[in-house]
């Protein structure tokens, strides 16, 4: 479990990396005398190579060892971030972005990848636990830390902050020997099909584009036939035609499409309800994502003691009593709100462990590497979808009405009905995902 640990250092850094740069906007756009959407790209341009890496490296991991894809990741991540430090123009920022992001996205595709091939099923679920409390933890401290390094230094500092990542090395390369790989061939014209799609699809969500949303359509279409006839492709799709897995995913999706926006919604509704500034915000989240991270562990010891279908009731039920409170309670004291916190970000990392826990047991060994690749990719571009519909809901709407017959301000309007639906989303899919699970089980497909 040595190796664990080290991962989820790395997890947190990589982590801290892509929620760090958000406080930093306003600061780089002055610098060099930007328009919002041409700053925007410094944090687009990360989530692009970000969830493409991810199942890039994954199919990278059937061929090649580990230790040696991290190695070489880690290094490229390292590279980002100098030339990011250094930088004296807008491109050179971007530039290291770029290569901190193709560095860094090795880094989500072994946390899945690592307890499947190191750590045995029994156990598994307490290895995700670990990693998805250094997610929890490197979500927590990127804005807080952030909002420190801008406050008193210049904001290139935080590309120097990445290059602590470099210490894990050694211990991938010590701990990391047991890989067996495969000569297999890399489908180059597919990976880059599959790069161009997802870029189109993400900058299609981002940018709300009709355009864009047609040739990703079109695209898409194309990489299909493609993989359906090349010999070694680079996505088999054989891997959608086991039910289960497929099934799982959609699922797992669907429960994490607004769960992964809340990180961007508190803060939204803190600024406009209760004029509190960006570091004041940070202090109030950092509480529920520190103790989500502690109780990570917990809930992957849940996992592997009384199953993933257990854990995931807690976190199904975690999640709505904090949408209900929050849909009740949004204009009351912040200080409800940052304990309401606790309880729905320990809910989430619950639901990533089970999650990620569950689809890995639809998988045999030849496909563990893309097709848990797959699924951090996807997670990534469910969280896009989740929050550019909330951004556009926040831009253009304001309701006039709202269930709550409580308030005290009308602009809570908004954010409460928002929770509603959140809250609603989650006990559909919470009836359907158990429903499935108990079929499922019942043919023996998903290991309790």
């Amino acid at each position: 479990m040595k190796i664990i640990y080290i991962l989820a250092l790395a997890m947190i850094i990589s982590v801290m990396n892509s929620t760090m740069f958000n406080v930093a906007l306003p600061s780089i756009r002055q610098d060099f005398d930007l328009s919002s959407s041409q700053v925007s790209w410094v944090v687009t341009s990360y989530i692009i190579i970000y969830a493409i890496g991810s199942v890039t490296y994954g199919k990278l991991a059937d061929k090649y060892r580990l230790k040696n894809l991290l190695t070489v990741g880690i290094c490229l991540f390292a590279v980002g971030s100098i030339v990011g430090f250094i930088a004296s123009d807008y491109w050179m920022v971007i530039a290291g972005r770029i290569l901190q992001s193709a560095g860094a996205s090795v880094i989500p595709a072994s946390s899945m990848i690592i307890p499947i091939r190191y750590v045995s099923p029994e156990k598994r679920g307490r290895a995700l636990g670990i990693t998805s409390s250094g997610m929890a933890l490197g979500t927590a401290m990127g804005p807080i830390i952030a909002g420190m390094i801008t406050s008193f230094a210049d904001w290139r500092y935080l590309f120097a902050i990445s290059l602590l990542s470099l210490v894990t090395i050694p211990f991938f390369r010590k701990y990391l020997n047991q890989d067996q790989v495969r000569p297999l061939k890399i489908d180059l014209w597919g990976g880059v099909m599959l790069a161009a799609t997802v870029t189109l699809l993400l900058l299609a969500i981002t940018n709300v584009s009709f355009i864009l949303a047609i040739m990703t359509i079109v695209l898409l279409i194309i990489f299909i036939l493609y993989i359906r006839q090349a010999k070694q492709p680079f996505l088999d799709p054989a891997i959608f035609r086991n039910s289960t897995y497929t099934m799982t995913m959609i699922i797992a999706c669907l429960a994490l499409i607004f769960n992964l926006c809340v990180p961007y919604l508190i803060p939204q509704m803190l600024s406009s309800i209760h004029q509190l500034s960006s570091f004041t915000i940070g202090m109030i989240m950092f509480p529920g994502a520190l103790i989500a991270a502690i109780f990570g562990i917990v809930g992957g010891r849940i996992a592997d003691s009384k199953g993933n279908t257990f854990l995931l009731r807690i976190a199904f039920i975690l999640q709505l009593i904090t949408y209900i409170i929050l849909a009740v309670f949004t204009d009351r004291s912040y200080w409800m709100i940052m304990g309401v916190l606790v309880i729905g970000n320990t809910g989430l990392t619950f639901a990533q462990v089970g999650l990620a826990n569950t689809v890995s047991r639809t998988l045999d060994g030849a496909q563990v590497g893309v097709g848990m690749g797959l699924y951090m990719m996807l997670s990534f571009i469910s969280g896009a979808i989740g929050t550019t519909v909330l951004g556009l809901i926040l831009d253009r709407v304001q309701s006039p009405w709202s269930f709550n017959s409580l308030w005290h301000y009308s602009e809570a309007n908004t954010f409460s009905n928002i929770f509603l639906v959140f809250a609603i989303w989650m006990a559909i899919v919470f009836i359907f995902f158990f429903r499935y699970l108990r079929v499922a089980n019942q043919n023996s497909k998903i290991a309790k």
